[in-house]
């Protein structure tokens, strides 16, 4: 028995109903998805990232529920507004309602950050697993110190009324561990929020790695080295300046030596 898939449905005139604005976050958001599967990054069809479509609209785009992150293109991006109403469902197959849950409330709440981006990875689920948290230990985790927020697992997003301790928990930050779950960043751009993605996930490989050495002694820079680094990585807090430009141009120099179907 022969299948349809929901790809080929998809219209080719996305790019002509939306604004060139849209177009070019849905290209980066795109990218994004792509470069998170170029890195293994997903867990097949279950997490989520999500950008603000430029305009007064408080809308946003999210991945189709059923599509891997492989698979995304800028044309089949869902756009959701903050009440979960499907503005435009390109292959109909609708959003992960959990996904909704997490995303609705930042964009809601942070009207300053443009992406969320949220993973389930391996090591980023362990590093969350942990009573200590993220330890400053690697130049990639002292990096975050001062600027990670905690959620605690409540179960599956599926409850609207978490939406308040998630913002609440999040405060001004940009960059979450949800506990048992896994990673959350956000930023002023695609761009940003995927920066402080790669960084936090490199952080929490080198924690896992380090703890496994069993009975090794972790050494802890001093107090006075973890502030200067805090200082010094303010501008990747930030997101300003031309490193965040530059980090993902060169990304997506590599996602295009193999992959340029996200475009379309």
């Amino acid at each position: 028995m022969s299948s349809v898939s929901p790809l080929s449905s998809v219209s080719n005139n996305v790019r002509l109903r939306v604004t060139a604005e849209e177009w070019e976050v849905r290209v980066k958001l795109a990218a994004a998805y792509r470069l998170a599967a170029l890195y293994k990054w997903t867990d097949h069809i279950y997490t989520h990232f999500s950008a603000r479509v430029p305009g007064p609209e408080e809308h946003f785009l999210i991945n189709a529920f059923g599509l891997l992150f492989d698979e995304i293109t800028a044309s089949n991006l869902v756009k959701v507004d903050i009440d979960g109403t499907l503005v435009d469902d390109p292959t109909g197959l609708g959003i992960n309602y959990a996904g909704y849950v997490i995303h609705s409330a930042i964009h809601a709440a942070r009207p300053d950050l443009q992406a969320v981006l949220h993973t389930h990875t391996r090591d980023g689920i362990a590093v969350s697993a942990q009573k200590s948290g993220l330890l400053p230990i690697s130049q990639h985790s002292i990096g975050f110190s001062g600027r990670v927020a905690y959620h605690g697992y409540e179960g599956v997003a599926l409850d609207l009324d978490e939406r308040e301790r998630l913002v609440a928990d999040l405060g001004d930050k940009s960059v979450m561990i949800l506990r048992n779950h896994g990673l959350l960043t956000a930023g002023i751009s695609v761009e940003h929020a995927f920066q402080q993605l790669q960084g936090l996930e490199r952080a929490c490989n080198i924690q896992i790695a380090a703890q496994a050495a069993g009975n090794a002694e972790l050494i802890f820079p001093p107090a006075e080295v973890v502030a200067k680094v805090e200082k010094q990585a303010e501008v990747f807090k930030s997101g300003e300046g031309p490193g965040v430009a530059r980090h993902w141009n060169a990304l997506i120099r590599q996602l295009e030596r193999t992959d340029t179907d996200y475009k379309h």
